[in-house]
C-alpha cells in the first residue's frame, strides 16, 4: 500500500531567464502554477500541498488555488533568498503525522499524478527517491569560449527531476544540516547527500520540463485524465 504525503512545491523563484513570473504566464490558457498543483491535486497519495512563494505573490497564489477549486492546499508558506531557504519554510508546515514528504518545482507542470506515485512507492520502498531520466544526447565539456575541449562518458548520467520524495523526518534532518553549515543546494538530493544516505532514481518515461523561457510556453499541455 503506498503511503499519503505532504507535497511541497517550491513557486518562489526569480525567473530571471523569463522576465517575467513564469508561475502565473499561462499555458494553454491556464497558469503554469495552476496546472502544476492540479497534478497534486489529482494524486490520490498526496494529503496536503504547501506552497512555497515570494510575500509579493501569495495574493496571485491565492486566486490560482481558489480559481482552480483546489481542497488539499493548507498552507502558503514565505519563499526564501535560496531554494534551501524556501524549502525550509515549506518544511515548517508540513503537518507532524504524514510520513513522507514531496518536494517540487512548480515550474514543472507536466508532472503526472502517476509519475508521483511512482516516486512515492520508490520513497516508501527505500527512504528517499527522485524523479529522474537517463541522459541519451552526446555530452560535450567546453572551454569558457564555447570550444569543445572534451566528451563525457554518458554512463550512468541522469537527469535530475522533481518530484523528490522522502521520509519527512530524513528531509527535515537533512535541511537542519543545510541551514547549519550555510550548504547551498539545487535539489533536495544534494541535500540528502550531505547525510550520506542513499537515494533511488525513478525514471519517468513522459516529458516533464522546468519552464524556464518563453518558448517553453508553446509546448503542448499536459495532459490531464479523470
Amino acid at each position: 500500500m503506498i503511503p499519503s504525503c505532504s507535497a511541497i512545491i517550491v513557486a518562489a523563484g526569480s525567473s530571471r531567464r523569463m522576465g517575467f513570473d513564469k508561475m502565473f504566464a499561462e499555458l494553454d490558457r491556464r497558469p503554469v502554477l495552476e496546472w502544476t498543483v492540479d497534478a497534486f491535486e489529482r494524486c490520490d497519495a498526496v494529503e496536503e500541498i504547501i506552497l512555497v512563494a515570494h510575500p509579493e505573490r501569495h495574493r496571485q497564489v491565492m486566486r490560482v488555488v481558489e480559481e482552480g477549486g483546489f481542497e488539499k492546499v493548507s498552507h502558503i508558506a514565505k519563499g526564501g533568498d535560496e531554494r534551501r531557504d524556501s524549502v525550509a519554510n515549506g518544511l515548517r508546515d508540513v503537518h507532524g503525522g504524514i510520513a513522507f514528504t514531496a518536494v517540487h518545482d512548480g515550474a514543472r507542470p507536466w508532472i503526472t499524478p502517476a509519475q508521483i506515485s511512482r516516486v512515492l512507492a520508490a520513497a516508501a520502498e527505500h527512504g528517499a527517491a527522485a524523479s529522474a531520466h537517463p541522459i541519451h544526447d552526446t555530452v560535450k565539456r567546453a572551454d569558457a569560449e564555447g570550444r569543445v575541449c572534451g566528451s563525457v562518458d554518458r554512463e550512468g548520467l541522469w537527469a535530475m527531476e522533481t518530484p523528490q520524495i522522502f521520509r519527512t523526518e530524513l528531509i527535515r534532518r537533512a535541511y537542519e544540516r543545510v541551514l547549519a553549515e550555510g550548504i547551498s543546494v539545487t535539489d533536495e538530493v544534494s541535500a540528502v547527500e550531505h547525510l550520506g544516505e542513499p537515494v533511488v532514481l525513478v525514471a519517468n518515461d513522459t516529458p516533464n520540463p522546468k519552464v524556464t523561457r518563453p518558448p517553453d510556453l508553446l509546448l503542448p499541455p499536459p495532459v490531464r485524465r479523470a
